[in-house]
């Protein structure tokens, strides 16, 4: 942790709860790394509180800060600029002080598709299909429009909700070619799949044995395909073990967690990020906070 002085400059995450936020390790890493005179603090921020607190925020000449659950949409209304690919989202996870108030960004999806950018892949061809219809899936379809897949397939389970996500980016600034389906139409989609991503909390601590695909649907992914979790605990999921025994490449959401980070460290700082003093910073984190 960086010393904290009277000229230390503020950063931070809100969230509730927000006492599981792995952000405060990596930034205060990043930070001490590069020797600046910030710090990265968690604020506790209740959805009745979003709005005072942003207030407070100005006054005490917060430089920026993240957002995460429950305030990812609640607090657009509350800022003056919000980028075209949140709004595409529907949801900023990024803010910072503009000359007339709060801008706001989603750094979410610079996260999801930057560790893809590290596979040589011809993505214009590809096909990605995406488990789950819930808010990070809106990110993940955000970054497929910016790779260029040649086809986006939302699966779920309940159909009103699907059919909302697809209406929702009907007059969006996204190109991208999606569709819907039910979970019972994977078998036939993951066959197709060069990437498959899975948005759901299945397998997530502590149901770490779970999968939202088992081993006999997962023989049917192509073995060049990239299986892709959003959830960093356990590290790999067995939804990644399950495709690695089958030959996929795989990516774990500690990646993204990471890669969106340094995207938001990168607008509060404007400069290059320390993406490696991160990634080391969590791995021994997590290794000595095995959940």
């Amino acid at each position: 942790m960086p010393a904290i002085k009277g000229t230390t400059k503020l950063l931070g995450v809100i969230g509730s709860p927000i006492e599981h936020s792995l952000s405060p390790v990596m930034h205060n890493a990043a930070i001490t790394h590069l020797g600046l005179d910030y710090v990265y603090l968690p604020f506790p921020i209740k959805p009745e509180d979003l709005e005072i607190a942003i207030a407070g925020f100005a006054a005490i000449d917060l430089v920026g800060f993240s957002v995460t659950i429950p305030h990812k949409q609640a607090i657009m209304p509350l800022l003056s600029e919000i980028s075209p690919v949140a709004q595409a989202v529907g949801a900023v996870n990024t803010v910072w002080r503009n000359h007339n108030g709060w801008s706001g960004t989603n750094t979410d999806v610079e996260g999801f598709i930057a560790p893809l950018r590290d596979h040589n892949r011809n993505w214009q061809e590809s096909v990605a299909v995406i488990l789950g219809n819930g808010g990070a899936s809106r990110a993940v379809v955000a970054g497929c429009a910016q790779l260029g897949f040649s086809k986006v397939q939302v699966v779920g389970r309940n159909q009103d909700k699907l059919n909302q996500f697809l209406d929702s980016f009907t007059n969006s600034p996204l190109d991208v070619n999606l569709s819907v389906h039910q979970w019972e139409e994977l078998p036939n989609l993951i066959s197709q799949a060069n990437l498959l991503v899975n948005t759901t909390p299945i397998g997530m601590h502590p149901h770490v044995n779970d999968s939202p695909v088992d081993a006999e649907l997962m023989a049917k992914l192509p073995t060049d395909a990239i299986a892709y979790d959003i959830i960093y605990t356990p590290k790999p999921t067995q939804f990644l073990k399950a495709a690695q025994n089958f030959g996929a490449i795989t990516i774990d959401g500690l990646e993204m967690l990471i890669y969106q980070g340094a995207a938001a460290l990168k607008i509060w700082l404007n400069q290059p990020i320390p993406v490696d003093i991160m990634r080391q910073s969590l791995n021994q984190h997590l290794d000595q906070h095995i959940m």
